[in-house]
């Protein structure tokens, strides 16, 4: 059906998308290179039903027999009248909320040169709010001319260069579903906003948590609604999580290759829609009710999170989509709009510049592309109320023609567009490109993941420990120092210097991709078999240390003397992490010594790999218990959580020997330039003063951390210069197994010997006088 000639128009574009007006729907669509755009909408009719008697020869019957079985589907098409910008657009009445559409693009089949439209493939709307239905794998997904592989009945083959394949994909793909414009709640008035300095964030699946959890409705398990149940939260609160990051909960696709080895995408790193909900999250009620039910249970699922005080980031992947290569199938983006959409070489024929080892990478020199991931932001944090995002691969969304700039127009749209620069956001630092590297380098006010963080602390805990145990030198504490008070060197780079705060480094041990914490501390090497690439995916940098025995150890065993080593080093891992400056993230798990068996990367291990288990052991018990208490002391210390960098200066209220952070050796002296040196130096305290003044009568406690990073026992003694000369009691020690037993209430001062265990870590605080003693001890 058409309402008039397309033409070049200088008329207002409507907002991208398809949104519901009085009287029927705005359509708008990107397609530069389109000669036309249809606009179609779709509905599932029965099977067995009748021959079709419409005389409208506007609609067209088609009959589909697909992976998912037959059906049949009534086609109507809108050619968009308008066409400006790039932009084709237009009003087509008497469309309802819920009606399925997508879209049919003509133009120039021509791959040498990157053009790839093709009019019998149905492609889904990059602004849809709502995508349902599954995605098939065989040659009708494809928009060159492929087949079933006669070797391999699960792939299919062709010429990325071929011709264009007349198959219709209707039936193969998922569809784009028409939402209301609804009125949301006033978001801003119920967010956390939770400061940096007292961010504790949680890494987390919406399956993998709530899979198994027993006080979860079956029904519910692995859906939003799991996420925001009483259960998950309490779980949360308890811990002491401040901030839940979920991993993509975009709609999203597996990989053909995945569909070959009989796997699934389980991460969600495959992203086919940037404003849809992936509809597998959804409760079964919700899925039943559709598109509009499934964000109703998004929202919902958020408000309960923020009642609670929780803050929810989504980890986004803007960087890629799920298209795959040149060869990958023609779903969306390929067939709107190749050239514009696409990252390519500039060689002959045209070929993709993949610097995200996905096949395909999002061009971020578009100014269209750049609106497609600001618009999905604002939409998320507006409509349906998250806080912020972390963004995977930063590094591709801030690509120009030279390579990585800090000041490239998204980067600068982050720190300016009103909306989103109050979310909270956080770049992955890096991607597979040239220069990909970029860990300190992205502006204020985002944060960064620290991946020096995490190799440090698993260098010094785990990795020279481990050569130790060969006779093998360590690397000493200067980087170890450098990550516990900040990682200023990364982040301290601003103009003025040092803007950016310890707040900019997320610090982690561990992630979703990587060894569990307790992985990391029971095998040197990656198990990834389940994955069906003999184990060569994943890296091989897990700076782990399995003890001295590969794997799990059973009871009987003689090796399992070592299982209480492994589970202080555990410990040790993750109280580092808490008590360091800068954002602790904890991985979902961690807290209860999860492990996914010695597999480093079970993205598409949706099954108990990466499913939480919460039938816990003693053991798992106390851990959990202890994660509990770290966190507690998180956020009784202010000097845990300074949302300035160190200076090795006095504070405002202290006097000039009394420096904000100083380091010390076994002997209670300062360390000398020679020990920061020595790469044998594996003992040493890291002393923080108190933040407020005492004679304010809230003075807060003073805090020493003292590390033992050899294979023996080692005495230290108590800093014995003038910094202070409060007393020091022991609140945690790394070898307690639960962090209720065995506390002494001892006070000791200045200088006293203090014994530690091997590879064991102790925290001390001196609490501030009276009022009345305030004036003569510090």
């Amino acid at each position: 059906m058409s309402f008039a000639s397309p033409s070049h128009s200088h008329l207002p574009v409507p907002q991208l998308g398809v949104h519901r007006v009085p009287g029927g729907v705005t359509v708008a669509v990107f397609a530069a290179h389109a000669t036309s755009v249809e606009f179609c909408l779709i509905d599932p009719v029965d099977p067995g039903s009748a021959g079709f008697e419409d005389t409208n020869t506007q609609v067209t019957r088609h009959n589909v027999e697909s992976e998912s079985g037959k059906q049949s589907y009534t086609e109507r098409r809108f050619s968009l009248s308008h066409h400006t910008l790039g932009v084709w657009h237009d009003f087509v009445p008497d469309v309802p909320a819920g009606a399925l559409y997508g879209f049919r693009v003509n133009g120039p089949w021509n791959p040498a040169q990157g053009l790839r439209h093709n009019p019998a493939k149905l492609l889904t709307d990059p602004y849809a709010r709502g995508l349902t239905g599954t995605l098939d794998f065989g040659p009708h997904t494809y928009g060159q001319e492929t087949d079933w592989d006669t070797e391999n009945p699960r792939s299919v083959v062709g010429d990325a260069y071929g011709p264009a394949d007349s198959r219709d994909s209707l039936g193969h793909t998922p569809l784009s579903v028409v939402v209301e414009d609804a009125d949301v709640p006033d978001f801003d008035a119920e967010r956390p906003y939770i400061p940096w300095s007292d961010t504790v964030i949680y890494e987390a699946h919406v399956k993998g948590l709530t899979a198994l959890h027993p006080d979860i409705p079956e029904e519910l398990r692995g859906t939003y609604a799991a996420i925001g149940h009483p259960a998950i939260i309490e779980h949360l609160k308890s811990l002491g999580v401040t901030t839940l990051e979920l991993l993509p909960i975009h709609a999203f696709t597996s990989e053909p290759h995945l569909f070959d080895k009989e796997l699934v995408n389980y991460w969600g790193y495959n992203t086919l829609g940037f404003f849809a909900p992936h509809e597998a999250y959804a409760s079964p009620a919700a899925r039943a009710g559709g598109a509009q039910k499934i964000i109703d249970e998004v929202r919902t699922m958020v408000s309960a999170l923020h009642q609670a005080g929780i803050e929810v980031i989504l980890d986004v992947v803007y960087n890629h989509t799920a298209e795959g290569g040149l060869a990958g199938q023609h779903l969306s983006f390929k067939g709107l709009d190749n050239t514009s959409y696409y990252l390519h070489d500039g060689g002959t024929p045209a070929r993709y510049a993949d610097v995200t080892g996905c096949g395909n990478t999002l061009d971020f020199r578009r100014p269209k592309v750049v609106q497609l991931a600001l618009d999905s932001m604002r939409y998320w944090l507006t409509q349906i109320g998250v806080d912020g995002f972390r963004m995977d691969l930063a590094v591709t969304l801030g690509r120009d023609t030279e390579g990585f700039n800090p000041d490239h127009p998204f980067l600068v749209a982050l720190q300016t567009d009103p909306v989103i620069s109050r979310a909270k956001l956080i770049a992955e630092p890096w991607d597979v490109g040239p220069g990909g590297w970029q860990t300190g380098r992205f502006p204020a006010p985002l944060a960064e993941w620290n991946d020096r963080y995490r190799d440090t602390i698993r260098g010094f805990w785990l990795r020279d420990a481990a050569a130790a145990a060969h006779g093998q030198p360590g690397s000493g504490v200067r980087e170890l120092a450098t990550r516990l008070s900040g990682s200023v060197d990364l982040f301290g780079h601003t103009d003025p210097p040092l803007m950016r705060g310890p707040g900019a480094s997320i610090n982690f041990v561990t992630a979703h991709d990587g060894f569990t914490a307790a992985d990391l501390v029971a095998y040197d090497h990656k198990h990834n078999e389940a994955n069906g690439e003999e184990s060569r995916d994943g890296t091989n940098n897990n700076r782990s240390w399995n003890h001295g025995v590969e794997g799990p150890l059973n009871e009987e065993d003689p090796w399992h003397v070592i299982a209480p080593m492994r589970r202080r080093s555990i410990r040790n891992l993750l109280a580092t992490l808490v008590f360091s400056a800068g954002v602790p993230m904890l991985t979902a798990g961690d807290e209860v010594g999860r492990s996914q068996h010695g597999n480093n990367n079970p993205y598409c291990q949706d099954n108990d790999i990466s499913w939480m288990s919460w039938h816990l052991s003693e053991w798992r018990l106390d851990l959990k218990a202890t994660v509990t208490r770290l966190l507690e002391l998180r956020r009784e210390l202010p000097a845990l959580r300074v949302p300035e960098f160190f200076s090795g200066q006095p504070l405002p209220h202290d006097e000039d020997h009394q420096p904000d952070l100083a380091w010390y050796g076994a002997d209670g002296l300062r360390l000398t330039v020679e020990q920061w040196n020595d790469p044998s130096t594996r003992a040493f305290q890291m002393f923080r003063r108190g933040r407020v003044a005492e004679d304010t009568g809230d003075g807060d406690p003073h805090v020493l951390l003292i590390f033992n990073g050899q294979l023996s026992p080692a005495t230290l003694h108590l800093p014995v210069d003038d910094n202070s000369t409060r007393t020091w009691q022991l609140v945690w020690d790394s070898q307690w197994e639960n962090p209720d037993e065995d506390v002494p209430a001892d006070k000791f001062p200045a200088g006293t010997a203090v014994s530690l265990e091997e590879l064991s870590l102790q925290m001390y605080i001196a609490n501030a006088p009276s009022v009345r003693d305030a004036e003569s001890t510090h």
